[in-house]
């Protein structure tokens, strides 16, 4: 227990991390009698269940960003840092920031994950993830060079090529992704080019399992699966993907091998720990699961160190179910709160029950007017679920800025079907990915030339 009478210096609280569980430890610590320190390397709280409408030119990225210092302007008791944290020392209660160190009494680590390919991290150049905003703006490039490379092709295979795009995982993201490629291929942008008609595109979606959704009930499953079908993506399940290589995209169904030509493979299929779990591992000897998480205690500590705590994506909590929670920005909030509010307990020399998760649902939106929503004692489909989906995401964005922005955007954009945000940018703000060559290939950022895609 921590005991703290008035006299004493303030408890200190580092939190590492602005994602869902970090900022909502912060907001949660806002009247305590504790100083909080928020470390991120970003200055802004990123809503990524909305990624993928800038990925495919529904929003920009301030729309679905909120500056950090802006958001806890009003928590007196809050300082915000930019930088990485690289290390921790458990022994003298520090967290390692290049060359500083900064003291805590409490530590919450709520770094959050990254995109997995399963051992095959040479197909990120391939394949990028979803899990920034420079993701975000790389996939939207790719996604728009491709219509612009097929307009110039005149090769009928390579423009073929051009015009496939693969979807590499069927869970919401994957869904969600395909279905606003979909959109965009045989609605958005179908008047926009003249010499190829963008309808003749194929979007492909690959799932491992034998349904999309696979944490969703079954019939939902199956009537987000029969959405995307009439949007006119190719669904395809129990196919696992076993290369991705110059343009190539190499699947298995049962004993049947198959090559997809395709320049344009977006990645959803699995996720990683940030590297923080194993700092944390080597520093406190947790133990971490095969994902890089860390397995922490019903309280969310890390065992043998009370003092501090793993929330979010980060963290393996499997005393509810005996499966971890899912990585869903629900569970993170409810972690950093229920951390937050254990802090102040222990304070007054108190403490709480174990952490328990509240699932108040599962949502996810296939295209205009088509959703599934899973609340568990109801279930919504359609129009209905679309909308709940659109109230739903509006609620939980941070700022009321965005929430405005976000709003009249979708109003504008069901009227006129149109996106404004399709932009070709970031080519020199790729993660090191890649560009296109004028060959109609990528091209590493080492190899790089002018292009005019």
């Amino acid at each position: 227990m921590v005991d703290a009478l008035d006299n004493n210096p303030p408890h200190q609280v580092v939190i590492v991390g602005g994602g869902f569980g970090g900022l909502y430890a912060a907001k949660a610590l806002k009247k305590a009698k504790v100083e909080v320190t928020l470390i991120d390397k970003r200055n802004f709280h990123l809503f990524q269940p909305l990624l993928y409408q800038v990925a495919t030119g529904t929003l920009s990225p301030a729309d679905i960003s909120s500056p950090l210092r802006a958001v806890l302007r009003k928590s007196k008791n809050t300082k915000v840092l930019l930088g990485e944290v690289n290390d921790i020392d458990p022994q003298a209660q520090q967290v390692i920031m290049g060359d500083e160190k900064i003291p805590y009494d409490t530590l919450i680590v709520a770094t959050g994950a990254k995109h997995s390919y399963f051992g095959k991290d040479n197909w990120e150049e391939f394949a990028p993830g979803l899990k920034t905003v420079e993701d975000a703006i790389e996939m939207r490039r790719r996604i728009f060079s491709a219509f612009e490379a097929a307009e110039k092709e005149k090769d009928p295979a390579k423009r073929k090529a051009w015009l496939t795009f693969v979807v590499v995982g069927g869970g919401p993201t994957g869904v969600e992704l395909a279905g606003a490629i979909a959109e965009l291929a045989y609605q958005t942008l179908k008047e926009d080019f003249r010499t190829i008609d963008t309808t003749e595109a194929q979007v492909i979606l690959l799932e491992g399992l034998d349904r999309v959704l696979p944490p969703f009930a079954p019939e939902l499953s199956q009537e987000a699966e029969a959405s995307l079908q009439q949007l006119g993506v190719v669904v395809q399940t129990k196919t696992m993907v076993t290369n991705i290589e110059n343009d190539i995209v190499t699947v298995k169904q049962g004993d049947q091998v198959t090559e997809i030509a395709s320049k344009t493979v977006l990645w959803a299929a699995g996720v990683k720990a940030s590297a923080m779990g194993k700092v944390l591992a080597e520093r406190t000897g947790a133990e971490c699961d095969r994902a890089g998480r860390v397995i922490v205690e019903p309280d969310l500590s890390i065992q043998g160190h009370s003092n501090i705590f793993v929330v979010g994506d980060l963290a393996n909590f499997s005393h509810q179910n005996g499966k971890p929670l899912p990585g869903v920005a629900p569970v993170a909030k409810q972690e950093g709160e229920y951390v937050a509010a254990l802090v102040q307990k222990r304070l007054k020399g108190q403490t709480l029950p174990a952490f328990n998760y509240t699932d108040h649902g599962s949502l996810a939106m296939i295209g205009q007017n088509a959703a599934v929503v899973d609340l568990g004692f109801m279930k919504l489909k359609g129009f209905f679920a679309w909308l709940f989906w659109l109230l739903i995401h509006i609620y939980f964005l941070i700022e009321f800025d965005n929430k405005l922005v976000v709003m009249v955007q979708w109003v504008w954009n069901y009227i006129t079907r149109n996106r404004g945000a399709r932009l070709i940018t970031g080519q020199e703000v790729s993660l090191d990915i890649k560009t296109v060559n004028s060959n109609g290939h990528y091209q590493p950022k080492e190899n790089r030339q002018p292009v005019n895609v």
